[in-house]
């Protein structure tokens, strides 16, 4: 019998079939295009429509979730079952859902006090922390506890390793998340950054190589550099509407150049989609420590 629940939000860019299937419950983050405002529904299909608009100049705002969006969502999960809920959040170095989530607990548990809830800084952003979470789900599964769970994650999220590469900084430059010269420079010389997290969670650029499918097998030197065990790990594969071939190519070279077991595929959802544009395409795996 489960001995507690797993939360996140839709910036874990788990679909939203699989997040059922393993009974992790993910609150569909909101995003506003021209006034209208939408659910990042975490369905692919809705995904590429998502990335369209963008190419059409589109330019999608997203809002973290307030603190009392973050009780009305952990009070009906808790209210079903009165089971611990562990919420594992984006980053707090790249978002302050994190620090809305700690005042939001502060609050859910005053309003129930018998209640047990763990929030957890996940330092990673996209299907890094969405990896915390199916590690969580499988610990559950497992019959742990949940300070068992929250210890292991703890322990384990400064493993996760992602690295990534676009052809455009203009989108994580609009959000604030690289600085106006990188971005003009890289788009003027065609350079490809690789961008990692650092062991805090900020966006790192680690390298810039001129080139996207240069870019591409730097990443895998990197990934095979730093990664540990790839025969007993699933690496899982991100990315913002690239070509179904570039992904598939970059999938097969992880598994068998690598020796990861499989992969796992997912889109990268309009909560994060909206700061990193279309084009985007990551590894993430467990390897040596983020420094």
């Amino acid at each position: 019998m489960e001995k507690f629940h797993v939360t996140t939000d839709s910036g874990c860019d788990l679909p939203s079939a699989f997040c059922r299937e393993r009974k992790i419950y993910a609150y569909h983050m909101k995003y506003t295009i021209d006034e209208k405002e939408y659910l990042d529904t975490m369905e692919p299909e809705d995904c590429v429509s998502f990335y369209n608009k963008m190419r059409q100049g589109a330019v999608p705002r997203t809002s973290q979730m307030t603190p009392y969006e973050f009780i009305d969502f952990w009070s009906e999960i808790w209210e079903k079952s009165n089971l611990p809920i562990v919420h594992i959040a984006m980053g707090s170095a790249i978002s302050g859902t994190f620090a809305n989530a700690l005042i939001a607990k502060e609050l859910f548990l005053e309003a129930h006090p018998q209640a047990q809830l763990f929030v957890v800084d996940s330092t990673l952003a996209s299907i890094g922390y969405g990896m915390l979470c199916v590690f969580a789900a499988d610990m559950r599964d497992s019959g742990k506890t949940p300070e068992e769970c929250v210890d292991r994650i703890e322990n384990l999220k400064i493993f996760i390793n992602t690295y990534y590469t676009t052809d455009e900084l203009k989108y994580l430059h609009r959000s604030g998340r690289v600085r106006k010269a990188e971005a003009i420079v890289a788009t003027t010389l065609r350079i490809n950054p690789i961008l990692n997290l650092d062991k805090e969670g900020h966006l790192v650029v680690q390298e810039k190589v001129r080139g996207r499918k240069k870019a591409i097998n730097r990443i895998l030197e990197i990934v095979q550099e730093r990664v540990t065990d790839p025969s007993e790990q699933t690496v899982y594969i991100c990315h913002s509407d690239c070509k179904a071939e570039e992904v598939e190519a970059f999938s097969q070279m992880l598994t068998n150049r690598i020796g990861f077991k499989d992969s796992f595929i997912s889109y990268i959802g309009p909560t994060i989609g909206s700061h990193s544009g279309p084009g985007l395409i990551a590894a993430f795996f467990i390897g040596k420590p983020r420094e």
